[in-house]
């Protein structure tokens, strides 16, 4: 998952201050910083990372832990920053390890201290000639975040797209606070992912009685054309219409998605389904458009009624898919051309939005494995 980190040093304090607060704003809550600790605390529920007493995260390299030496032999034990970073991991502390890449010696010594801390921060003066493939390469298998620390827009896309998987984070150090929005939609936009929706035909839409219905309150407003990947089968989930649209009955509730029974399947991110029955407060699910990109949105409540429910199947190719929605006028699916329509319209033929996956799950995770669901 990528991320990207804040550092404002070299500020005053008013300044730091909005710049801190535009990242916390941006969902930017991790801050490198040495000289506001207590100030920054202040702020929000943050993720510290200094060399600073009471730091969530303990960065060797600059100021305090370790400082900086590159070993005077190929014995690595010759590193204060290693000796730091193996003290501290004896202690249970998370660490970041900061080089500035000068020399080839410097890319040797952060490609050492990846090997034992828990994020390292690459610092350079220009990233056209930084050796980020070569340190990409050299740690991959190694359980350690590259950080990249960048300065404006270009610097971090550069970082995190390099090779194929780029680095997992950057700390950006703004010139401004535009950089800081840019920077965390940057983040959002490569995080998110994309769901490619098929056009399944409806082979049977009909009520089955009664049963408890979960409506998904999330954090943020979802637009026309906007839901969540929804269904009994874990093969195939059914994009459901968010409750974006006005009624002659109730008024839009464009939060909402009244997603189905307790039993369904929901998909959240990283591409893994939970039933709707464990949703609550706090949880992160997806939200899905009619393009099939995804947004990952924070629940604020889920709210489980009895209530009538509609049974709809629809198959596409020779995979044939079900799910249970509640019977109402205000409950809808998304078809072929993108727009809504109401389980109360739905009729044998029509075309819906559904997502195919390859994979069975168990426990809500992909796996491959043959599964039958009927």
């Amino acid at each position: 998952m990528k991320f990207a980190w804040i550092m404002a040093e070299g500020m005053d304090w008013d300044k730091k201050k909005d710049f801190i607060t535009t990242a916390l704003e941006s969902g930017i809550d991790y801050i490198v910083d040495f000289t506001d600790v207590g100030n920054i605390r202040r702020l929000g529920n943050i993720t510290l990372i200094s060399d600073m007493e009471g730091s969530d995260i303990v960065l060797v390299g600059r100021n305090g832990e370790g400082d900086g030496t590159l070993p005077l032999t190929d014995d690595s034990s010759e590193s204060k920053d290693l000796s730091a970073i193996k003290r501290l991991k004896r202690k249970d502390k998370p660490v970041a390890a900061y080089v500035e890449i000068s020399s080839k010696k410097h890319e040797k010594l952060a490609s050492l201290l990846g090997k034992f801390a828990d994020y390292l921060i690459l610092m350079g003066k220009d990233w056209k000639v930084i050796p980020l493939e070569n340190i990409i390469a050299e740690l991959q298998k190694e359980d350690v975040k590259l950080v990249a620390a960048v300065s404006d827009y270009e610097e971090a896309k550069l970082a995190l797209e390099t090779l194929e998987y780029g680095t997992d984070g950057v700390l950006l150090c703004p010139q401004d606070l535009a950089e800081i929005k840019k920077v965390a939609e940057l983040v959002e936009k490569i995080e998110s992912e994309n769901y490619q929706l098929k056009p399944a035909t409806v082979t049977k839409v009909e009520p089955v009685g009664s049963g408890d219905r979960v409506c998904v309150d999330t954090c943020s407003m979802m637009n026309i054309g906007e839901g969540m990947l929804i269904g009994s089968y874990s093969k195939g989930l059914f994009l459901v219409h968010s409750e974006s649209m006005e009624s002659e009955y109730v008024a839009s509730r464009p939060f909402r998605v009244n997603a189905g029974p307790v039993h369904a399947y929901i998909m959240t991110p990283s591409n893994k389904t939970k039933y709707l029955s464990e949703i609550e407060t706090g949880d992160e699910v997806l939200t899905v458009d009619k393009e099939g990109k995804s947004k990952t949105v924070i629940v604020g409540r889920v709210k489980i009624e009895k209530r009538p429910l509609m049974l709809v199947e629809a198959e596409f190719k020779d995979v044939n898919l079900r799910t249970l929605l509640q019977n109402a006028e205000t409950i809808k699916l998304v078809k072929e051309d993108g727009t809504p329509i109401s389980v109360a319209e739905l009729k044998v033929g029509d075309k819906v939005m559904v997502y195919l996956d390859p994979n069975a799950r168990h426990f809500g995770m992909a796996i491959e494995e043959s599964i039958i669901e009927k």
